[in-house]
């Protein structure tokens, strides 16, 4: 039997047909002395750590039970109730990713609430917005700046209450303003275990458990309607294609109850919540909550973790965190180029003779050894998604003994469409679907006559006991993300322009709304171009422009520190002005080298032909990025105009 056809036909016990909450019970009671959690001391003042919880040691993890996690769980849950909240009632989780947000999810899962989320960040309209539209009547605060800002917006809601994860110092005169433990409080006075059981069983699994908001790269973000259902047969996908199924090597990783993983991306968002949250709770996983992205590194080594989900920026952050480090010295930084071109070619040749798995073996004691400990040592099986992953990137972290699966879904699929198995991973790929999923691909958005490849290019759209069946309060919205084929089967349009391959892998291209239409007629997709710089040390992040224009152009933000380190070597003096330094002409000539080669790998039509060079990183402090760290690509261009209209002047 085959790996599609054992995944296929697969079950266990974490399998099943159940809401969310009873997921996490079932998961408990099988997994009830193992670690569910671990938090980190002196990062929050938690109210929970006052009198429920034991404090962490400033800096050091601590761990809860599953036992002792679903007691907070059933008392906050029950502590809801009693403050008011029905089934069906929509909740606002305003917090940044830590212990209490997974477990107050839970405990409003298991109330009979919808949790709806408002993404950190945010602006006091846009926390109006995210509130307002669901018709909140609730909302869990992380603390008290979070706090503030829902009360600048408190006259145009209909709050009930609010709760405050952290401790409070002030608002202590607000009858409608309490702290998690004061819920948590509440609850163990008034639970009451067969009550609490219909609780968990009453909702319907086609039922609401969630409305995501998506973080909107353009327009006003749109509320995804998901069920019980949508998020737990993804949950049964997800493990059918990670379980450690008896036909599976016990050489490949596997995501069960020994796992143990470090959680960081925002739980506002469903890639992380789906796969660093529900998954791994369902499958007995201990999950260690980062202090906050800027700490990987430490985090990862105090908790030699052996699973982690991410995006690709994270994973470019991570490699040039790792590669500045081997920079510290000449000899060094040899070192590790020699190695890396090892690694890429160890990974891309199929038969490796003795010369090269020596070379490796070398390489790998050398350089990629202590990359991985430096992660912890422990690292088996990495995810990416929310984002298209640079092939040469993903091909480095392979040879690196840290292999990176990528995979690709949408808020409105819960979100895992497809994703590269642990049997065989394909780099450059996003794997093939996961169970139960249709892909189909409508030819009639691009341009076929620029693609040669063998299969199908086009939109991709999706079917599946995952997907979305619409957008809260849009239904406008709704029917235009709809199709219906000629049988009257309904198909979601994702958006995405991907080639869907013979052997039932998928590559992504771009997203169709993205796809420059040069002058000439040209189709160019930019994701792959890119992507091409995520592992270059001249260039730190590209955007790609060009739509009705006679060639492609692009702005490019440069590894500051990289490109002063070259120019120390060579004896330049560049002056110490962000700005000034982008317009020197020294500069853009060694960018240009760079441009060069990274345009070696493309069709003359894709090929950069000028770029501008601009002083500010994209970030999301910024508002360039999207909390789950997209491009906004209109705000990139409307930021830096002048470049770009300077760039086709000429």
């Amino acid at each position: 039997m085959n790996w599609w056809d054992a995944e296929r036909e697969y079950t266990d016990e974490v399998i099943g047909e159940t809401t969310l909450g009873r997921m996490f019970e079932e998961s408990a009671e099988r997994n009830a002395n193992r670690p569910a959690q671990r938090y980190k001391g002196g990062v929050y003042d938690r109210s929970l750590t006052e009198s429920v919880l034991p404090a962490a040691p400033r800096g050091e993890f601590q761990a809860i039970s599953y036992a002792e996690m679903r007691d907070v769980v059933r008392n906050l849950a029950a502590g809801f109730r009693d403050l008011g909240v029905e089934t069906g009632d929509r909740v606002g989780m305003f917090s940044n990713t830590r212990m209490e947000w997974a477990q107050t999810d839970f405990a409003l899962l298991a109330a009979g609430a919808v949790v709806t989320t408002v993404y950190t960040g945010s602006s006091p309209d846009q926390v109006r917005y995210l509130l307002d539209d669901p018709g909140a009547t609730a909302v869990v605060v992380e603390n008290e700046d979070a706090l503030e800002s829902v009360l600048e917006v408190d006259d145009d809601l209909d709050l009930e209450f609010i709760v405050s994860i952290d401790r409070l110092s002030r608002y202590g005169d607000r009858e409608d303003v309490l702290s998690l433990a004061d819920v948590y409080e509440r609850g163990a006075e008034t639970f009451d275990l067969e009550t609490y059981q219909t609780w968990v069983d009453d909702p319907e699994l086609d039922d609401l458990a969630s409305l995501i908001y998506t973080s909107g790269t353009t327009g006003q973000p749109k509320g995804v309607r998901l069920t019980h259902w949508n998020f737990r047969s993804n949950v049964n996908q997800i493990r059918k294609r990670f379980a450690p199924r008896p036909d599976k090597s016990t050489d490949l990783p596997s995501i069960d109850e020994h796992a143990q993983t470090v959680s960081y991306l925002p739980l506002a968002h469903v890639f992380e919540r789906t796969a660093g949250h529900f998954l791994m709770f369902a499958s007995g996983a201990c999950v260690a909550y980062a202090e906050n992205p800027d700490t990987l590194q430490e985090d990862f080594s105090a908790v030699e973790p052996n699973a982690a989900t991410s995006v690709p920026r994270v994973y470019e952050k991570i490699y040039d965190a790792i590669r500045e480090q081997a920079s510290e010295s000449p000899t060094k930084q040899r070192i590790f180029e020699w190695a890396t071109d090892v690694g890429r070619e160890y990974q891309e040749t199929d038969s490796p003779g003795p010369a090269l798995r020596a070379k490796q073996a070398i390489a790998d004691r050398l350089v990629f050894s202590q990359v991985r400990e430096a992660l912890g040592d422990n690292v088996e099986l990495l995810i990416s998604g929310g984002g298209s992953l640079s092939p040469e990137l993903c091909t480095l972290y392979h040879a690196m003994g840290l292999p990176i699966y990528e995979g690709y879904g949408l808020t409105e699929t819960a979100p895992v469409i497809t994703v590269n198995p642990p049997e065989e991973p394909k780099i450059g790929t996003i794997g093939p679907a996961v169970v139960d999923v249709e892909l189909k691909v409508d030819e009639r958005v691009v341009d076929q006559s620029a693609f040669d490849d063998p299969g199908e290019v086009g939109e991709l759209l999706v079917r599946g006991p995952n997907v979305t069946d619409g957008y809260w309060n849009d239904p406008d919205a709704t029917t235009q993300a709809f199709t219906e084929d000629e049988d009257g089967k309904r198909w979601f349009r994702t958006g995405d322009v991907v080639h869907l391959r013979p052997d039932g892998y998928v590559e992504f291209r771009e997203r169709a709304k993205q796809i420059l239409v040069l002058s000439t007629g040209k189709n160019v997709a930019p994701a792959p171009i890119e992507d091409a710089f995520a592992a270059s040390e001249v260039v730190e992040q590209c955007l790609v422009v060009g739509d009705g224009e006679k060639f492609v152009g692009a702005l490019l933000v440069p590894n500051e520190d990289h490109i002063r380190e070259w120019a120390d070597e060579e004896g330049i003096d560049l002056p110490d002005d962000p700005e000034a330094l982008c317009g020197d002409e020294r500069v853009t000539e060694y960018v240009q080298e760079e441009v060069d080669r990274i345009n070696q790998q493309f069709e003359k039509h894709e090929q950069i032909k000028k770029f501008r060079i601009v002083p500010r990183e994209f970030t999301e402090e910024n508002d360039m990025l999207t909390p789950t760290m997209k491009k906004k690509r209109r705000v990139i261009m409307d930021r830096f105009e002048d470049r770009v209209e300077e760039m086709y002047a000429e």
